[in-house]
């Protein structure tokens, strides 16, 4: 049978003005500095018009979108009691590459994956996160044919402009404690009547890692130079 698309797989290719905000800020390393508040709060009263954007091929409801829907059963992990963004980096993009539609619904895979969000919702774009999980339609067509994957995360990195930015500007990072975090890995697919697949992933996260206080997801993000 042929391969239904995984949630990862154009998911998310249009992106919000407040993720469209947040791309420049990483791809610009403007995230480090208080230019990006005021951006975000300036985006911030738009957010609910934002969130229904089309994507390349579906994107959830706004009203889905901005709810936040509280954590609930299901495969999602919880958050990690992690305070360094590389290991909380490589642990938040195992759980956007995994997912199983045998034991999770589409509501509780988007519960679960909230609550590894910033509660700071000035910085906080859960409209890129959400716009990793199909529409309700492909999710149904998923779980028909009992889809799932797994993922196996081989890296994690500060990218280069990030790092560049941070040894130029030390003193910025205070501002949110925002980092830039690119991960690599593979996802395994799997489906009924033996079928399956693999597909190598890469996705560059902000991170919030605040002292003394657990990290926390802030959106998706752009590529920046490795």
């Amino acid at each position: 049978m042929p391969r239904f698309p995984s949630p990862l797989s154009g998911y998310g290719a249009t992106w919000s003005a407040k993720g469209r905000i947040l791309a420049g800020a990483l791809a610009l390393t403007v995230l480090l500095a208080a230019v990006g508040i005021t951006a975000w709060a300036t985006s911030s009263g738009s957010q609910h018009h934002d969130d229904s954007t089309p994507t390349a091929e579906s994107t959830p409801s706004s009203s889905e979108a901005a709810s936040k829907p509280t954590p609930g059963s299901g495969s999602v992990p919880k958050p990690p009691h992690l305070a360094d963004p590389l290991a909380y980096a490589r642990a938040a993009a195992a759980m956007l590459w995994s997912y199983d539609t045998r034991t999770t619904s589409r509501d509780q895979q988007l519960a679960g994956m909230n609550a590894w969000m910033t509660k700071e919702t000035k910085y906080t774009d859960w409209s890129s996160i959400s716009a990793q999980v199909p529409d309700p339609v492909l999710w149904s067509r998923m779980a028909d044919n009992a889809q799932y994957a797994t993922a196996k995360v081989t890296d994690a990195h500060y990218p280069s402009a990030f790092k560049q930015a941070l040894a130029d500007n030390p003193s910025a990072i205070t501002e949110a404690y925002i980092y830039a975090v690119t991960v690599t890995g593979k996802q395994q697919l799997t489906w009924n009547k033996g079928g399956g697949g693999a597909e190598d992933r890469s996705i560059t996260l902000a991170v919030q890692c605040r002292p003394s206080q657990d990290c926390s997801l802030v959106s998706t993000a752009p590529s920046v130079a490795p």
